[in-house]
């Protein structure tokens, strides 16, 4: 057997007190513009924020070994990860400086494997409505074909002063 090594870094998570003082979608887009560190679990999983826009965000993240789980396939945990990040940053794009969210729950819809051969995926996130102290958001995550791998929908409690 032959070990694979995996080094990565992160930036302290400290800084993002300067982004409490922005509306969520600024928030957001400074991180897309590395004027924001990317979060350490992002960093982890190699997921990478490509769009955002008010209700509406697309991430990208390749598929990986470090990834799989025995099976030779990507833990289904990973792309759950993924699904929770772009519908619940899909919500946070539409809070006001100083809000915040909180998933309450996450349901997904597996439909295809996913190994190597499926490239980067690409994820993602719609708010589908958007009330005072609730939010649901939808996902949907294509292989690099533009195949669906999976689906998911998720709520959300709005922590806004």
């Amino acid at each position: 057997m032959s070990d694979r090594t995996r080094t990565f870094s992160w930036q302290d998570p400290a800084l993002y007190k300067k982004g409490r003082e922005m509306s969520g979608l600024d928030f957001l887009r400074a991180i897309m513009r590395q004027e924001l560190p990317t979060p350490p679990f992002a960093s982890t999983l190699g997921i990478v924020g490509i769009s955002a826009e008010e209700g509406h965000v697309v991430f990208e993240m390749p598929v990986a070994e470090f990834h799989f789980s025995p099976l030779m396939m990507m833990h289904g945990g990973i792309t759950a990860t993924l699904l929770d990040t772009v519908m619940g940053c899909a919500v946070q794009s539409t809070l006001k400086s100083g809000g915040g969210y909180t998933t309450t729950d996450l349901h997904i819809r597996y439909v295809r494997p996913i190994g190597l051969e499926s490239g980067t995926l690409r994820a993602e996130g719609r708010v589908v409505h958007r009330g005072s102290r609730t939010a649901t958001a939808e996902g949907t995550v294509v292989d690099a074909r533009g195949k669906p791998v999976a689906f998911g929908t998720t709520g959300c409690l709005i922590l806004e002063p």
